[in-house]
């Protein structure tokens, strides 16, 4: 049945993979029409969406939209699709808003710019060039999310009713990334904090969201899907926040090579994760007031790098989030397995699962 499962998701994302390849040949044609200038622009996007990514949000909606028992068409994986475009927008964003300089082992889409101004001898700041380009850029991902699903062919009944779920995930991702840039700003670490952020800045709108938004395609009528529905959030919240704390071991203990980010990048930008929360809430004086001095220098040496890490184990933080994210999978693993999912998608959300929280980038 894993097999199965793994079979008909790989499936699935080819698909997905196929439609935006289709999806970003038309709008080359259409920005081309308006300017030459603007064929960088496609060529930057057609990169980082292409070559690249888990399609997890669109998969988690596919399961969403299977877990009512019916059979997902094309135009509704055109919908799915949609959500890649979202994802784009917010990390695009993000690591304009981190400084970050890498994304999948090339340059983030500011830095490309950047990059793209020194190579053109352009007048002006190329920083400033960059900066611009990624929020426009950023800001076209999400035009084109929004575009991709009015014109994906559903039926009229079908958009309205996941139109609700559709704002509520992006304003929910747009208020997490706030609290994610204001918690640098704050005085002293809170992993209550910490946790909303990975809550509202990434597991909703990667997990709980999609799994609505391919719910609320399948069954229009609200009160029809009620109780699917509460499962699918017993199952995609604390699924959503173990991705994030995944994320968050991996910005730090990921390999490189893997991840396609420099080693102890969360250190460099300075995030404030649970982790970080933890462990400075665990650590001694000397070793804490160490750990806070390097967060957010983007000096920081691989060796120094390392001494942080090994400062971070030592406290006992690792092993607490690892624990906290197996308990959190277990928990969504119990949801999976509700009678209110239809058996067809139990082992599609089960398999989901375990990729989400036990994978290495």
């Amino acid at each position: 049945m894993v097999n199965d499962a793994r079979g008909t998701l790989l499936a699935v994302r080819e698909t997905v993979q196929s439609e935006l390849t289709s999806y970003l040949t038309l709008q080359r044609e259409y920005l081309s029409g308006i300017g030459s200038e603007l064929i960088p622009v496609c060529d930057a996007l057609e990169s980082f969406l292409l070559e690249g990514g888990k399609r997890l949000r669109p998969l988690f909606a596919y399961a969403g939209f299977a877990a009512t028992g019916k059979v997902a068409t094309a135009a509704d994986i055109r919908a799915f699709t949609s959500l890649e475009l979202l994802q784009a927008c917010a990390l695009i964003h993000d690591d304009l808003m981190d400084r970050s300089d890498t994304r999948r082992g090339k340059p983030a889409i500011h830095r490309h710019f950047e990059n793209l101004h020194q190579q053109e001898a352009m007048s002006g700041l190329a920083d400033q060039f960059g900066e611009a380009a990624a929020v426009l850029l950023g800001d076209l991902a999400l035009v084109w999310s929004d575009h991709l699903l009015h014109t994906s062919g559903v039926e009229n009944s079908a958009l309205l009713s996941a139109l609700k779920v559709h704002d509520e995930m992006r304003i929910e991702l747009m208020a997490g990334q706030y609290l994610d840039v204001r918690e640098a700003g704050e005085r002293s670490p809170s992993v209550d904090r910490s946790l909303r952020i990975a809550r509202y800045k990434s597991g909703k709108y990667t997990i709980e969201r999609p799994l609505h938004l391919g719910a609320s395609l399948a069954i229009t009528d609200a009160a029809e899907r009620k109780d699917l529905t509460n499962i699918l959030s017993a199952y995609g919240l604390p699924l959503g926040e173990a991705f994030q704390l995944r994320d968050d071991m991996l910005g730090i203990f990921g390999d490189p090579s893997v991840t396609g980010k420099p080693a102890g990048d969360d250190i460099r930008e300075g995030k404030r994760t649970v982790l970080m929360a933890m462990t400075l809430e665990r650590a001694d004086q000397a070793s804490a007031a160490k750990i806070t001095a390097a967060l957010g220098r983007e000096d920081l040496t691989s060796d120094q790098i390392e001494e942080i890490r090994a400062l971070i184990t030592a406290t006992g933080a690792v092993k607490v989030v690892e624990d906290l994210i197996e308990g959190l999978l277990s928990n969504a693993l119990t949801a999976a397995n509700s009678d209110e999912i239809d058996p067809s998608a139990r082992e599609l959300l089960i398999e989901l699962a375990t990729s989400a929280t036990r994978r290495s980038h």
